[in-house]
Protein backbone atom coordinates (compact mmCIF):
# COMPACT_ATOMS: atom_id res chain seq x y z
CA UNK A 1 0.00 0.00 0.00
CA UNK A 2 1.47 3.76 -0.49
CA UNK A 3 1.06 5.15 2.82
CA UNK A 4 1.84 8.74 0.97
CA UNK A 5 -1.19 8.17 -0.93
CA UNK A 6 -2.99 10.80 0.98
CA UNK A 7 -0.33 13.47 1.08
CA UNK A 8 -2.79 16.80 0.23
CA UNK A 9 -0.35 18.12 -2.60
CA UNK A 10 -0.40 14.72 -4.55
CA UNK A 11 -4.21 14.40 -4.06
CA UNK A 12 -4.01 18.14 -5.64
CA UNK A 13 -1.85 17.16 -8.21
CA UNK A 14 -4.47 14.21 -8.89
CA UNK A 15 -7.16 16.64 -8.90
CA UNK A 16 -5.29 18.92 -11.50
CA UNK A 17 -5.16 15.84 -13.62
CA UNK A 18 -8.86 15.26 -13.79
CA UNK A 19 -9.12 19.15 -14.54
CA UNK A 20 -6.78 18.77 -17.53
CA UNK A 21 -6.52 15.71 -18.81
CA UNK A 22 -9.56 14.24 -17.74
CA UNK A 23 -8.39 11.58 -15.21
CA UNK A 24 -5.72 10.30 -13.44
CA UNK A 25 -3.91 6.74 -13.08
CA UNK A 26 -2.59 6.41 -9.18
CA UNK A 27 -0.23 3.31 -8.33
CA UNK A 28 -0.42 1.10 -6.48
CA UNK A 29 -3.21 1.79 -4.49
CA UNK A 30 -3.81 -2.16 -3.47
CA UNK A 31 -0.99 -4.68 -2.31
CA UNK A 32 -0.96 -8.22 -3.57
CA UNK A 33 -2.40 -9.44 -0.45
CA UNK A 34 -5.95 -6.95 -1.70
CA UNK A 35 -5.37 -8.26 -5.44
CA UNK A 36 -5.49 -11.93 -4.33
CA UNK A 37 -8.57 -11.45 -2.47
CA UNK A 38 -10.23 -9.31 -5.05
CA UNK A 39 -10.21 -12.26 -7.67
CA UNK A 40 -10.41 -14.81 -5.46
CA UNK A 41 -13.92 -12.98 -4.32
CA UNK A 42 -15.03 -12.26 -8.25
CA UNK A 43 -14.33 -16.12 -8.89
CA UNK A 44 -16.86 -16.76 -6.24
CA UNK A 45 -19.95 -14.21 -7.28
CA UNK A 46 -22.86 -15.88 -9.00
CA UNK A 47 -25.24 -13.91 -10.88
CA UNK A 48 -28.10 -12.33 -9.63
CA UNK A 49 -31.06 -9.68 -10.70
CA UNK A 50 -28.98 -8.32 -13.67
CA UNK A 51 -25.92 -9.50 -13.76
CA UNK A 52 -24.68 -11.40 -16.68
CA UNK A 53 -22.11 -13.38 -17.95
CA UNK A 54 -19.94 -15.05 -21.04
CA UNK A 55 -16.85 -13.66 -22.47
CA UNK A 56 -17.45 -10.97 -20.10
CA UNK A 57 -18.57 -11.82 -16.12
CA UNK A 58 -20.59 -8.73 -14.88
CA UNK A 59 -21.82 -8.30 -11.45
CA UNK A 60 -23.57 -5.23 -9.76
CA UNK A 61 -23.86 -3.84 -6.62
CA UNK A 62 -20.93 -6.01 -5.03
CA UNK A 63 -20.73 -4.21 -2.18
CA UNK A 64 -24.31 -5.71 -0.93
CA UNK A 65 -22.96 -9.27 -1.05
CA UNK A 66 -20.51 -9.10 2.10
CA UNK A 67 -18.66 -7.15 4.31
CA UNK A 68 -15.05 -7.84 2.53
CA UNK A 69 -16.09 -5.27 -0.70
CA UNK A 70 -16.31 -2.44 1.87
CA UNK A 71 -13.11 -1.63 1.78
CA UNK A 72 -12.44 -0.98 -1.46
CA UNK A 73 -14.94 1.91 -1.59
CA UNK A 74 -12.58 4.15 0.49
CA UNK A 75 -9.14 2.89 -0.09
CA UNK A 76 -6.23 5.56 0.74
CA UNK A 77 -6.00 8.11 -1.87
CA UNK A 78 -8.50 7.01 -3.87
CA UNK A 79 -10.93 8.37 -1.68
CA UNK A 80 -9.52 11.73 -0.77
CA UNK A 81 -9.37 12.34 -4.76
CA UNK A 82 -12.95 11.50 -5.13
CA UNK A 83 -14.22 13.70 -1.94
CA UNK A 84 -11.84 16.57 -3.39
CA UNK A 85 -13.32 16.20 -7.26
CA UNK A 86 -16.81 15.63 -6.01
CA UNK A 87 -17.20 17.10 -2.34
CA UNK A 88 -16.87 16.01 1.02
CA UNK A 89 -20.28 14.49 0.77
CA UNK A 90 -20.03 12.29 -2.03
CA UNK A 91 -21.38 9.12 -2.48
CA UNK A 92 -21.07 5.40 -4.31
CA UNK A 93 -23.52 4.97 -7.01
CA UNK A 94 -22.05 1.74 -7.81
CA UNK A 95 -19.54 -0.78 -7.31
CA UNK A 96 -19.13 -3.77 -9.90
CA UNK A 97 -16.84 -6.74 -10.74
CA UNK A 98 -15.87 -8.37 -14.32
CA UNK A 99 -14.02 -10.62 -15.68
CA UNK A 100 -12.88 -10.06 -19.18
CA UNK A 101 -12.20 -13.57 -20.83
CA UNK A 102 -10.00 -14.46 -24.32
CA UNK A 103 -12.40 -13.20 -27.00
CA UNK A 104 -14.08 -10.60 -25.41
CA UNK A 105 -14.52 -7.40 -27.62
CA UNK A 106 -14.58 -4.73 -25.10
CA UNK A 107 -16.72 -1.49 -26.10
CA UNK A 108 -16.72 1.01 -29.01
CA UNK A 109 -15.67 5.30 -27.95
CA UNK A 110 -18.30 6.47 -25.75
CA UNK A 111 -19.16 9.21 -22.63
CA UNK A 112 -21.05 7.65 -19.42
CA UNK A 113 -22.56 11.15 -18.55
CA UNK A 114 -22.51 14.63 -19.42
CA UNK A 115 -25.08 16.38 -17.43
CA UNK A 116 -25.49 19.30 -20.41
CA UNK A 117 -23.86 20.12 -24.02
CA UNK A 118 -21.65 23.97 -23.32
CA UNK A 119 -21.00 26.33 -26.07
CA UNK A 120 -17.49 24.95 -27.68
CA UNK A 121 -15.93 28.14 -26.81
CA UNK A 122 -16.63 28.02 -23.60
CA UNK A 123 -14.95 24.68 -22.85
CA UNK A 124 -12.20 26.25 -25.19
CA UNK A 125 -11.33 28.89 -22.73
CA UNK A 126 -8.75 27.54 -19.94
CA UNK A 127 -10.15 29.99 -17.41
CA UNK A 128 -13.44 28.04 -17.37
CA UNK A 129 -13.09 25.06 -14.92
CA UNK A 130 -15.81 22.68 -15.80
CA UNK A 131 -17.08 21.00 -12.73
CA UNK A 132 -17.48 17.37 -12.20
CA UNK A 133 -20.54 15.14 -11.11
CA UNK A 134 -19.49 11.83 -11.64
CA UNK A 135 -16.30 9.71 -11.21
CA UNK A 136 -15.37 6.01 -12.27
CA UNK A 137 -12.71 4.06 -10.56
CA UNK A 138 -10.84 1.24 -12.44
CA UNK A 139 -9.23 -0.95 -9.87
CA UNK A 140 -7.12 -3.26 -11.99
CA UNK A 141 -6.04 -6.81 -10.87
CA UNK A 142 -3.93 -8.00 -13.66
CA UNK A 143 -0.55 -6.22 -15.44
CA UNK A 144 -2.82 -4.77 -18.21
CA UNK A 145 -0.61 -4.41 -21.36
CA UNK A 146 -1.83 -4.21 -25.24
CA UNK A 147 -3.44 -7.21 -25.32
CA UNK A 148 -4.93 -7.35 -22.21
CA UNK A 149 -7.65 -5.29 -22.71
CA UNK A 150 -6.39 -1.75 -21.66
CA UNK A 151 -8.72 1.50 -21.07
CA UNK A 152 -8.25 3.20 -24.21
CA UNK A 153 -8.57 7.54 -23.22
CA UNK A 154 -8.47 10.47 -25.40
CA UNK A 155 -6.78 13.01 -23.06
CA UNK A 156 -8.83 16.25 -22.63
CA UNK A 157 -11.87 15.03 -24.43
CA UNK A 158 -13.63 15.87 -21.31
CA UNK A 159 -13.94 19.14 -22.70
CA UNK A 160 -15.55 18.16 -26.05
CA UNK A 161 -19.41 19.23 -24.33
CA UNK A 162 -20.86 16.08 -25.77
CA UNK A 163 -20.89 12.65 -26.21
CA UNK A 164 -18.84 11.29 -29.75
CA UNK A 165 -20.73 10.59 -32.52
CA UNK A 166 -21.06 7.02 -34.34
CA UNK A 167 -18.10 6.28 -36.21
CA UNK A 168 -16.07 9.01 -34.40
CA UNK A 169 -12.63 7.86 -33.57
CA UNK A 170 -10.36 10.82 -32.09
CA UNK A 171 -11.30 14.07 -30.56
CA UNK A 172 -8.86 17.42 -31.50
CA UNK A 173 -6.94 15.57 -33.64
CA UNK A 174 -5.97 12.82 -30.62
CA UNK A 175 -6.65 9.02 -31.49
CA UNK A 176 -7.91 6.59 -28.06
CA UNK A 177 -4.51 6.14 -26.01
CA UNK A 178 -4.11 2.23 -23.91
CA UNK A 179 -4.08 2.80 -20.45
CA UNK A 180 -1.06 0.22 -19.32
CA UNK A 181 -0.54 -0.02 -16.04
CA UNK A 182 0.28 -2.42 -13.38
CA UNK A 183 -2.05 -5.19 -11.09
CA UNK A 184 -2.93 -2.79 -8.15
CA UNK A 185 -3.05 0.38 -9.78
CA UNK A 186 -6.11 2.56 -10.09
CA UNK A 187 -7.54 5.14 -13.23
CA UNK A 188 -10.46 7.31 -12.20
CA UNK A 189 -11.41 9.32 -14.79
CA UNK A 190 -14.62 11.96 -15.15
CA UNK A 191 -17.94 11.35 -16.67
CA UNK A 192 -17.63 13.01 -19.48
CA UNK A 193 -14.54 11.92 -20.59
CA UNK A 194 -14.16 9.89 -24.32
CA UNK A 195 -13.20 6.63 -23.40
CA UNK A 196 -13.46 2.84 -24.99
CA UNK A 197 -12.87 -0.69 -24.14
CA UNK A 198 -10.24 -2.94 -25.84
CA UNK A 199 -10.52 -6.65 -26.80
CA UNK A 200 -8.98 -9.63 -24.63
CA UNK A 201 -6.61 -10.41 -27.37
CA UNK A 202 -4.35 -13.01 -25.27
CA UNK A 203 -5.53 -16.68 -25.71
CA UNK A 204 -5.25 -17.84 -21.96
CA UNK A 205 -6.04 -14.72 -19.67
CA UNK A 206 -8.82 -13.04 -18.19
CA UNK A 207 -8.87 -9.67 -17.22
CA UNK A 208 -10.00 -9.26 -13.38
CA UNK A 209 -11.44 -5.88 -12.80
CA UNK A 210 -13.38 -3.86 -9.86
CA UNK A 211 -14.80 -0.59 -10.68
CA UNK A 212 -16.26 1.46 -7.97
CA UNK A 213 -19.05 4.88 -9.28
CA UNK A 214 -18.82 7.77 -7.22
CA UNK A 215 -21.43 10.73 -7.46
CA UNK A 216 -22.08 14.13 -6.26
CA UNK A 217 -24.30 14.49 -3.35
CA UNK A 218 -27.19 15.26 -5.66
CA UNK A 219 -26.41 11.84 -7.88
CA UNK A 220 -28.66 9.36 -7.74
CA UNK A 221 -27.27 6.00 -6.42
CA UNK A 222 -27.62 3.31 -8.68
CA UNK A 223 -28.33 0.56 -6.79
CA UNK A 224 -30.26 -2.53 -8.98
CA UNK A 225 -32.76 -4.02 -9.21
CA UNK A 226 -33.85 -0.59 -7.65
CA UNK A 227 -37.28 -0.44 -5.83
CA UNK A 228 -36.27 -4.22 -5.15
CA UNK A 229 -33.07 -3.40 -3.58
CA UNK A 230 -32.20 -3.83 0.38
CA UNK A 231 -29.17 -3.28 1.93
CA UNK A 232 -27.81 -6.69 3.59
CA UNK A 233 -27.66 -6.01 7.35
CA UNK A 234 -24.65 -7.46 7.63
CA UNK A 235 -23.23 -5.22 5.42
CA UNK A 236 -24.60 -2.63 7.18
CA UNK A 237 -22.84 -3.72 10.60
CA UNK A 238 -19.51 -3.81 9.37
CA UNK A 239 -19.57 -0.28 7.72
CA UNK A 240 -17.46 2.63 9.21
CA UNK A 241 -19.43 5.77 9.74
CA UNK A 242 -17.69 7.03 5.96
CA UNK A 243 -18.35 3.42 4.79
CA UNK A 244 -22.16 4.55 5.80
CA UNK A 245 -22.37 7.89 4.20
CA UNK A 246 -20.99 6.68 0.52
CA UNK A 247 -23.66 4.21 0.65
CA UNK A 248 -26.20 7.11 1.17
CA UNK A 249 -26.26 7.73 5.42
CA UNK A 250 -26.35 11.21 4.41
CA UNK A 251 -27.03 14.70 6.64
CA UNK A 252 -30.20 15.94 6.02
CA UNK A 253 -30.33 18.57 3.60
CA UNK A 254 -32.22 20.62 1.17
CA UNK A 255 -34.56 18.19 -0.25
CA UNK A 256 -34.54 15.22 2.68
Amino acid sequence: MNLSATAPALTAERLQALHTQGYALLRNVLDSQQIGELRHAIDQLKPIHWDYSGLLDHYKCVFNRDPLWLAYLDLPGLIELAEAALGADCHVIGQTAWRCHPGFIGAALHQDYQVMELPAALLADPTFELPMQICTAHLYLNDIDANLCPTLVIPGSHRAGRKPAPGETHWHGRTPEPVLCRAGDALLFRSELWHAGSRNRTADRTRYLLQVHYGRRMVAQKFSPYLHFHFNPEVLAACTPRQRRLLGEHAEAEYD
